[in-house]
């Protein structure tokens, strides 16, 4: 067998077993998840607050709140067994799975979008750190992520809403409020669009997603931006760096086409990890700018103390993560030669 072919069975090996260890974390974390959102006492008296007791009794009927919790948690599982995530509360009473789906897309290009800006803004700052280590600029890339960390989530997404939107005329919702004018063919607006080829609904997509993706990506820029500097800080010293500087090579050619290409491998790989931890994140973003995606829906299943919507959220945010962790290993085993498939 080649080294290529054996490189790919090995991957492949890899991506088997880890997918293999994400079968117990899942049973984990819908018993948590299940245990915990049926603590509620009565959540059919939240539902239906002002229901004669009659209507009352049926509600709890109807989702089996009357039975032992190890009676209504086998019933869920048989149930997610056959692809049935539940059914939202009244009045809607609408399936959980349907909501779900339908968010992902708007969900997924938000964390993509934010991703984006990261690397884009993030990796750059890290190499202007690096690079003027203790020095008026370092110090003002330390204050910038530091205040991305510092900020609560909704004060940065409020700020951004109220102050930063209207002051640069962008739309400070993230839903368009009507139809979408071109073919949906992955439910992603800004890429549906440049599929369409149409500019002006790309231009008008990527305005309703500037802002909520700017939101979630500051809260999260340093971890690429302390990392790469963490990086280039290792890197710069090292011998093939001062052997580039020796050969005359312009300061730009040896700290971005030298030094920044093995320092981003632990950057990459922490970045990786960062897309599934984003969706945390949406939650509250989502909800502050309107942004119809799975985020906003969780939170407004924890605050309508919707039990199948919550636990059907923890359940596939355990998925992100574990499947960003994967790709992380993978993409590290990539950009690092010597790493094998373990």
């Amino acid at each position: 067998m080649t080294g290529v072919g054996r490189n790919l069975t090995d991957l492949l090996v890899f991506i088997g077993k880890r997918l293999l260890q994400l079968i117990p974390v899942l049973i984990g974390v819908i018993v948590i998840a299940f245990v915990l959102t049926h603590a509620i006492p009565n959540p059919c008296s939240i539902w239906v607050p002002k229901a004669k007791p009659a209507a009352l009794q049926a509600c709890i009927d109807y989702y089996g709140l009357n039975h032992p919790i190890t009676t209504q948690f086998y019933d869920y599982l048989s149930a997610l067994a056959s692809g049935n995530l539940g059914n939202s509360p009244p009045p809607d009473n609408a399936p959980v799975l349907g909501t779900i789906i339908a968010g992902v897309p708007a969900t997924v290009q938000l964390v993509l979008a934010a991703l984006v800006i990261m690397i884009l803004v993030g990796i750059p700052l890290g190499v202007v750190a690096a690079t003027s280590s203790g020095k008026w600029a370092d110090h003002l890339v330390r204050i910038f992520y530091l205040s991305g960390w510092a900020t609560p989530t909704y004060l940065g997404g409020v700020l951004l809403a109220v102050f930063v939107g209207p002051a640069l005329g962008l739309p400070t919702k993230g839903d368009y409020g009507g139809s979408i004018p071109f073919p949906q063919y992955t439910h992603m607006p800004v890429l549906d669009a440049l599929l369409s080829g149409d500019l002006g609904g790309f231009v008008n997509a990527l305005s309703h997603l500037i802002l909520p993706a700017t939101a979630l990506a500051f809260l999260n820029m340093g971890i690429a931006t302390r990392m790469t500097r963490t990086s280039m800080l290792e890197v710069l010293p090292l011998e093939y760096v001062k052997t580039a500087r020796m050969k005359g090579l312009s300061e730009f050619t040896v700290v971005y086409k030298h030094a920044l290409r093995n320092a981003l491998i632990t950057t990459v790989t922490v970045l990786g990890i960062t897309g599934g931890t984003l969706l945390s994140g949406t939650i509250v973003i989502e909800d502050i700018f309107g942004y119809p995606g799975i985020g906003k829906f969780a939170f407004e299943a924890i605050t309508n103390y919707d039990v199948a919507g919550t636990v059907a959220i923890v359940i596939v945010f355990a998925i992100a993560v574990v499947v960003a962790n994967l790709v992380a290993d993978i993409l590290y085993g990539v950009l690092d030669p010597r790493v094998e498939w373990r």
